[in-house]
Parts: structure tokens; C-alpha cells; sequence
């Protein structure tokens, strides 16, 4: 299904409810079972060990239950979407970094964070999956249904960090990674407007992209089309277009394809 141009789609509570209990629970997993020795690994983010990366997946965790206790915002409609949310996370990644940092340093015992985060967000869970719900962000006013969406998008990011870090798979659940994978597709439409180029990610998303002619029928004269684990490595600065393209998980066809290259990445 092809995302509206700047629109993001629309989860269902139920489904965004179920992915995230089980992204939860499958990094959950994963951190009981590394040693001190893969806790101790450079995580393949900048300056940031394993245990910086632990320490991240409980702040993204708890961000959940500490949002839904705030005061309501002073606004009626939300002033955010998971759009704008995407494409502005790198803004923050200064912040984020040295609250990660912090939270490592003050925190001994990530797991046992991830564990005590784990069991607060599932005492919030029903309210965090309603889109009637207005919660506080520092980018406007976000419906706790979209947040929750974000907290998605975040565990299948870090979870698949953790396999790279560790050599340890963590799995990814198959709703959570779908739509990780809408999310970032919607926001690169969104980010790069046009109908000149079509990207694919079977089989969960498909979208229209780039300025530039607009095909009206038939194969799309610029095509890329990579798999899912991929697209989310490229959209959030994992790899590159080139290193994608050589390693063959990554095909682009047309003039205007190449182009992509300098949208990504979507998440900062």
C-alpha cells in the first residue's frame, strides 16, 4: 500500500499494541542472555559501548510511561506527526547522546533498567495506544498512539544494533518490523516529495518519491527496491547507498534513482 503524499498512514491500536509488546519482549531476551564481555562491545554507534546501547533501549522504553504521566498539553490537536517526527530526531541526537551517556554511567545495571522500564510501559499500555490521547513532546503535541508507534520504530532500530554489536540475533517481530519499515518509507515521501521515482520494500511498503516526472501506468522508469532489514539500516544512517548497492541488497534503476542517495538518511 502506497503512503499519501505528507500524510502519514494510520496503525491499529491493536496490532501497534501487540509489536511493541513483542519488540519489547525479544530485546528484553537478548539483553538477559549477553556476557560482560558483549556488554562491553563497541555498540557501531559513535562513542557508545553495548552497555551505552542498553542504557538507550531503557530510556526509549520508560520515554513512554513518564510522557503519559506528564500534564496534558495545553492544545486540543496534535502538532506532531510521525513524519515530523522522523525527519527531525536529528536534532536531537546531541541531547540524546549525552543523556544515553549519562544514563550509562548512573546506571549499573541496564538490564535489570530495561526490565523495571519494560514493566511500567506495560501498566500504561492501553492508554498509550489511543489516538484521542494528547501527550507532550518537545517537537508539539503528539497523539499517544503515534508516540507509541515511535517507541516501535526505536526498539526495531536498536534491537537490530544489538545483533550487529553482539553477533547475537535479536529477533525482530514480523507487525513491528512492517511498520518501522512504513514509518521510514512514509517520512522519505514525505521528506523528498514527487512521483518520479518509486522505492520498494516488499513486502511492506511501497511509496512515490523526487520531484520530477510523474509515471501515470505501467513500471516506474526509477525504481529501487531493497529488503526490509536493509531499508531500515539505510534510512537511519546504518549503511550506505554504496555499500548497500555493492553487497547486492540494494537495486536502483533509472536516472533519477541515484538521486536517493542524498535523502538518506530519513532518522537521524
Amino acid at each position: 500500500m502506497s503512503a499519501v503524499r505528507g500524510k502519514p498512514r494510520a496503525y491499529h491500536p491493536d496490532r501497534v499494541r501487540d509489536a511493541l509488546l513483542a519488540q519489547v519482549e525479544f530485546v528484553r531476551l537478548a539483553a538477559h542472555g549477553l556476557t560482560p564481555q558483549q556488554r562491553a562491545k563497541p555498540s557501531g554507534l559513535p562513542g557508545w559501548n553495548v552497555c551505552a546501547l542498553l542504557a538507550h533501549i531503557a530510556g526509549q522504553i520508560d520515554a513512554l510511561p513518564r510522557l503519559l504521566a506528564q500534564p496534558a498539553p495545553p492544545v486540543t490537536r496534535p502538532e506532531t506527526d510521525l513524519n515530523r517526527w522522523a525527519v527531525s530526531t536529528a536534532v536531537i541526537a546531541d541531547d540524546l547522546d549525552k543523556r544515553t551517556r549519562q544514563d550509562a554511567e548512573a546506571t549499573p545495571d541496564q538490564v535489570a533498567a530495561i526490565d523495571a522500564a519494560a514493566e511500567e510501559m506495560e501498566a500504561v499500555l492501553e492508554t498509550a495506544v489511543r489516538d484521542d490521547v494528547l501527550i507532550p513532546h518537545r517537537f508539539g503535541a503528539m497523539r499517544a498512539l503515534d508516540f507509541t508507534v515511535t517507541r516501535i520504530v526505536e526498539l526495531v532500530v536498536h534491537s537490530d544494533d544489538l545483533t550487529r554489536a553482539t553477533a547475537v540475533p535479536v529477533r525482530l517481530d514480523r507487525q513491528a518490523l512492517a511498520i518501522t519499515v512504513r514509518v521510514l518509507a512514509d517520512a522519505l515521501a514525505a521528506k523528498a516529495p514527487g512521483a518520479s521515482t518509486e522505492v520498494r520494500v516488499p513486502p511492506f511498503a511501497a511509496v512515490q518519491c523526487m520531484p520530477g516526472p510523474r509515471h501515470t501506468r505501467g513500471t516506474p522508469p526509477n525504481v529501487v527496491e531493497t529488503d526490509p532489514v536493509t531499508w531500515v539500516r539505510l534510512a537511519t544512517g546504518r549503511t550506505t547507498w554504496s555499500a548497500a548497492t555493492a553487497a547486492g541488497r540494494l537495486r536502483a534503476g533509472g536516472e533519477r534513482a541515484a538521486a536517493l542517495a542524498a535523502e538518506l538518511p530519513v532518522l537521524g
